[in-house]
Parts: structure tokens; sequence; C-alpha cells
């Protein structure tokens, strides 16, 4: 994997400056398969189809604390502003958390995120434009 591109796309992230599907696209130029964002430990991780693994810290301050249960109406609405409003990420965040998401796992090529909540709660959105294949 290419860790300066990895390290590029997560400061673009957190910076907001770069729309979500630049920022996988860059992810998979860089060989990333999925990636783990752990706001509990304050982390992203970053997986190749080989295993290969980088780690990257998610640096905000004043993060909310973590809600208890999963209220995916909250998280829905959260992701809606996201992809229809540009909301920046560091807001994204605070949103997810307060709807009760501890992290969630980016599959870019499944092409969804599934959100976990603290109880084993989950939720799956597939990526804009994207549509499960049964």
């Amino acid at each position: 994997m290419n860790t300066k591109i990895i390290a590029q796309a997560a400061q673009a992230t957190l910076v907001g400056n770069l729309p979500f599907p630049q920022i996988v696209g860059m992810l998979i130029e860089a060989g990333v398969e999925y990636y783990y964002v752990d706001y509990a430990g304050r982390s992203k991780s970053f997986y190749s189809p080989d295993g290969d693994k980088v780690v990257t810290p998610i640096t905000y301050n004043e993060l909310p604390t973590i809600m208890p249960e999963l209220d995916i109406t909250a998280l829905k609405e959260a992701i809606r502003d996201s992809q229809q409003n540009g909301q920046k990420y560091y807001d994204f965040s605070i949103r997810a958390m307060k709807a009760g998401v501890q992290g969630y796992i980016a599959f870019l090529r499944g092409q969804r995120v599934t959100y976990l909540g603290r109880n084993g709660d989950q939720h799956t959105e597939w990526f804009p434009g994207a549509r499960p294949t049964d």
C-alpha cells in the first residue's frame, strides 16, 4: 500500500477539503480494500487485500461521548446531509457519535459502509449509485 497517499487522504478527510468520492479514489489507488474508523479509539485503520495495515489518528478535539443506543434515523440524516449538502467530516463525526456510532467499516470494493453501535447493532449504507447484488 502507498502510505503517503493514505496519509494524504486521511488528512484531507479530517480537514474536509476533498469530497468522499475523491477520497475513495485515492484510497483505491493506494491499494486499500477497506478501512475501519474507530471513534472510540480515535483512529482509522486501512487494510490491503494482502493484510497490510496502516493506522492514522483522528485528531479532532472535543468529540462527544458515543451514545449507548444506535439511532439509525439520526445516522441516516447525518449521512444524507454529507451526501447532499457537503457536510464536513468533523460535523458528520459528531452527529454519528451522538447517533450511537462507535465505528464503521467502509468496504471500497463492496461499495458500502457498515456502521456499528455499542450493542452490536449495525446499519449498512450503500455508496451513492451502488446497489446490492442479489
